[in-house]
């Protein structure tokens, strides 16, 4: 027997809780005559008029894991698995004793045995816990070696839970493949359980691959999971494993049923191949499995994205010619396909059509609807149904809201998109990137570039980050009003968080530049462009051959075109040539004149650009 101050030495060389599994194993006398036993059983069964502490005050220091591991598995007095779990709670808080993996594993046995398996699971959730991952093996051993008379495949389904639970999943793998080697009975609650969490947290690939090997053990299939496994796979792109599975479900002797055909018809449409899609509906048919609302519905969907609008109203109506009914989801998608074609006008019809069938729209319907009404400059109609979407009970969101505020400021009716605003904000709806910069560009078109920049600011102070083209529109504002200084101090702005402009920002400013006649300045920028590695595009050298020719000199023009060439766009060439001013005309030379047309006639001719240019000779001439 272990002394009293053996315990003591060997509590102090190891004072960390995790040591307590590898504390060695006592070999005592035979269990059935020690008399210490009967002692502790007697004070267990007398605990209601006794407590514990006072029965066992004289022994409790003498008490080893392996007397509670005999009590557990002799239990003398017949004790009942409640007041034994009582006993080993209790004597595992007092001081100086500690249980081994033994002992815990002899107490699930027990707890098993007498089908409190929560009990052992919870027993074996706190062993997992201290030992930690890649434990399995061990604890495994330990189990078959505490076994007894009891069976141990209940402990198994426990240790598996319990390893599942504490997120450790490759160790309740292991366990289930120590199961099999050894030739237990396969725990298969405990598989179900952890094929349950691997479906739900892990990739498809590793639950078809753990399904695939319990089913190769007997695991009873069913299609309910062989559908979740199908749409994991088509939810990760991955269609050749989700169509292998989907022919996996034959091959257990098992039926497709319309979900798993909808999972797979459903996985090919958002994947743009339309034509599997179809088939399947087709073998449906063959094999009398009649499609549904949501086969339907899927199908549409698929042919409004690729706008085959007309192909879409005859599965429509294919649908409602079998007694289907159609649901919001299906209307909202036909309404949705029209108004993105521009074809509002059959959008309403749908909708009308979907109310005279009692459908009941939804916020993502009248959201459909009103910004395809806004997409054609409809606002009216847009308003009437928002104020309708309210009657029936449905609150406008933040989507409503600024899709509205986006068709005003695209109309031009900046105080009707200010009157939706204030809307908003009583609702309690904070603006986004979206409404605000909506405002900004609206704001900016109608050359409102002071509000324009408040809103902006606005936008700053609610923790919000305008993008480059946000800023790049009040900047274009800003020039446009002969404010380049200002452009220039936005640019700084944008550059201070962090940003590189792009080269429309600086087109922008260069363009500013230019109309003022700053040619200096914008040589300088287009330098400041190459330094910060922003390539200089077509529309730069567009802008600055227009800045030359306003307002520079024949060798400007020269040094231009031996830089970059003259670009071939024809619109460049049209822009240049009608904002040259009568004025303009009458201040160049007619040698300047004619080389400036000669220059043309070469770049044209060069780009293979059809294009004859005539230039008006203030003697009234014509070249």
């Amino acid at each position: 027997m272990i002394t009293r101050k053996q315990l003591r030495k060997h509590h102090i060389l190891c004072p960390s809780r995790l040591e307590f599994f590898f504390s060695t194993w006592i070999q005592p006398p035979p269990a059935n005559h020690d008399p210490i036993l009967t002692t502790i059983s007697e004070a267990i069964k007398n605990t209601p008029t006794k407590p514990l502490d006072s029965s066992l005050k004289k022994l409790i220091h003498s008490l080893t894991a392996r007397h509670v591991i005999d009590l557990i598995t002799h239990n003398p007095l017949s004790l009942d698995p409640p007041s034994l779990l009582s006993f080993f709670r209790w004597i595992s808080s007092q001081q100086g004793f500690r249980h081994t993996i033994q002992s815990y594993c002899t107490m699930a046995h027990f707890l098993c045995a007498h089908q409190m398996l929560l009990e052992a699971e919870f027993l074996l959730h706190f062993v997992i816990s201290r030992k930690g991952k890649d434990s399995a093996s061990s604890i495994f051993a330990i189990i078959l070696e505490t076994t007894g008379t009891h069976q141990p495949n209940l402990v198994f389904n426990a240790l598996m839970n319990a390893y599942t639970k504490s997120g450790f999943v490759s160790d309740a793998i292991q366990c289930f493949r120590l199961v099999r080697k050894h030739g237990f009975r396969i725990p298969f609650h405990a598989c179900g359980y952890l094929l349950d969490h691997l479906m739900k947290t892990n990739s498809s690939a590793a639950a078809w691959a753990f399904y695939s090997e319990i089913l190769g053990c007997g695991f009873p299939p069913n299609i309910y999971t062989f559908n979740i496994l199908m749409h994991k796979f088509c939810k990760e792109g991955k269609l050749k494993e989700a169509q292998l599975i989907f022919h996996e479900i034959s091959k257990r002797d098992l039926v497709p049923s319309v979900v798993s055909f909808n999972t797979l018809i459903n996985g090919y449409c958002k994947s743009g191949n339309l034509e599997e899609g179809f088939r399947l509906k087709n073998i449906m048919l063959e094999a009398t499995i009649l499609p549904d609302v949501f086969t339907y519905s899927v199908l549409i969907n698929g042919l409004c994205k690729e706008s085959r609008l007309e192909e879409a109203n005859q599965l429509f109506n294919e649908m409602s010619q079998r007694g289907l009914v159609p649901n919001d989801v299906t209307f909202t998608t036909l309404i949705d396909g029209q108004c993105k074609n521009g074809r509002i006008n059959v959008a309403m019809e749908i909708y009308q059509q979907m109310l005279s069938k009692r459908v009941k729209p939804d916020l993502i319907t009248y959201n459909t609807l009103i910004n395809g009404l806004c997409k054609v400059g409809d606002l009216r109609e847009a308003r009437r149904l928002m104020q309708e979407m309210s009657t029936k009970g449905l609150k406008p969101d933040k989507i409503t809201y600024t899709t509205l505020i986006d068709g005003c400021c695209k109309e031009g009716d900046l105080e009707s998109a200010m009157d939706i605003r204030k809307g908003m904000i009583d609702q309690g709806i904070e603006l986004d990137n979206v409404a605000y910069t909506a405002l900004i560009s609206g704001l900016c078109r109608e050359g409102q570039v002071v509000d324009a920049e408040r809103t902006l600011r606005e936008m700053l102070g609610a923790g919000l980050k305008p993008d480059d083209a946000t800023y790049t529109m009040v900047i274009d504002g800003f020039c446009k009003m002969g404010d380049v200084k200002k452009g220039f101090k936005l640019l700084k702005e944008l550059q201070s968080t962090g940003r590189a402009p792009g080269v429309v920002t600086y087109n922008v400013l260069m363009n500013g530049l230019c109309k003022q006649g700053q040619m200096k300045n914008a040589k300088v920028l287009l330098d400041a462009m190459l330094n910060l590695g922003v390539s200089p595009d077509d529309i730069t050298y567009n802008i600055l051959l227009e800045g030359h020719c306003k307002h520079g000199d024949q060798e400007d023009l020269d040094k231009l075109r031996s830089e970059k060439g003259l670009v071939s766009d024809f619109a460049a060439y049209s822009s240049l040539i009608s904002d040259i001013t009568l004025e303009t005309r009458r201040r160049l030379h007619v040698e300047k004149v004619n080389k400036i047309r000669q220059m043309f006639l070469w770049t044209v001719v060069k780009d293979g650009i059809s294009l004859t240019v005539h230039f008006i000779l203030p003697s009234g001439s014509v070249m």
